[in-house]
């Protein structure tokens, strides 16, 4: 009999599809590094969510053949050391795009409407001030979308569709021939950059994509401009943003992900009024959180079986 280790819960249809294989399933609820060294001994197969599977976890799994990404990031899981050994890294990058997207979108709104702050002042019993709260059509207005990927171009398509917005975008692995949306393809990132009304991120981290956003990339944002960031924190120079949203130089930003994740208590940009935050969940909605697990539980069972995976992350199929 097979084993399967999921390190944090999913649904139940996930789990449903591996018992239904007839494998022996145990989640954990305490995923220290500890626990699940101690618990992957003897497992054929990881699903993870948000936590670290690290190189001592991959070598303390003497039978694992895949580690499977609830999910489509997977800078949570050292990937090299799974090469290395054999081992399949899977994850599931079509779950949640809609919900990505649409998190993004409203980020987008609640800016331009200043909807948090508004909310704010109804709350303190400050209904007089309505003018300080007047708010941004986004019609007409440009969005720049870094990263025209699967989430970047259904973004693209909500921002078009529903708000006519004009979508500007870079992506170096685009055919912009294939492009069914009328969105202008441009080589600089700068370009992007200067010539948004909104910026939203849309890619991968990695080497390349570390500090991306940084002080002199900000210097070049119109100062009516807002950042969104729903990929991952490190992408973002946090000091270097915080500096700008401090002294107005942007008009404002909103974050679903973070440098270091959960971020410190006291971060400095929990003291600014012109930026939203939330806690990782844009890709967590009813339907995504099914999605995710059973694309993530189809990539164990098709590793199991000996059969090219769907999503594979390190080998071809």
């Amino acid at each position: 009999m097979k084993n399967v280790l999921i390190v944090q819960p999913i649904s139940e249809k996930g789990v449903k599809m591996l018992t239904n294989e007839g494998y022996n399933v145990k989640i954990l609820n305490d995923y220290s590094i500890d626990n699940i060294k101690k618990n992957v001994i003897d497992a054929d197969a990881i699903i993870v969510r948000t936590a670290a599977i690290t190189k001592e976890i991959i070598e303390s799994g003497k039978n694992l053949k895949v580690i499977s990404r609830h999910g489509k990031g997977v800078d949570n899981i050292d990937v090299e050391t799974a090469t290395n050994k054999g081992i399949y890294v899977t994850n599931a990058p079509e779950s949640n795009i809609t919900s990505t997207a649409e998190h993004v979108m409203a980020l987008i709104i609640a800016l331009s409407k200043k909807i948090k702050n508004a909310d704010l002042s109804v709350r303190r019993e400050s209904f007089d001030n309505r003018s300080e709260y007047i708010g941004i059509e986004l019609s007409n207005k440009t969005l720049g979308i870094i990263g025209l990927g699967k989430i970047g171009s259904y973004l693209a398509s909500i921002a078009i569709k529903g708000f006519r917005m004009n979508v500007i975008a870079y992506d170096p692995y685009i055919n912009e021939d294939k492009l069914s949306l009328d969105i202008q393809i441009y080589d600089e990132i700068d370009y992007i950059i200067e010539n948004s009304d909104f910026i939203s991120l849309n890619l991968p981290y990695n080497e390349n994509t570390k500090d991306l956003i940084n002080k002199n990339r900000i210097s070049k944002m119109k100062k009516s401009s807002y950042l969104i960031n729903c990929a991952r924190g490190p992408i973002v120079n946090e000091k270097d943003i915080y500096d700008a949203l401090k002294s107005k130089k942007i008009a404002g930003a909103a974050f679903d992900v973070f440098q270091t994740e959960p971020p410190p208590k006291k971060s400095p940009l929990f003291e600014l009024d012109n930026v939203i935050l939330t806690p990782h969940i844009a890709g967590l909605t009813d339907v995504s959180m099914i999605k995710m697990a059973k694309h993530s539980a189809q990539g164990v069972i098709e590793v199991l079986n000996n059969q090219d995976p769907t999503w594979p992350v390190n080998f071809n199929s």
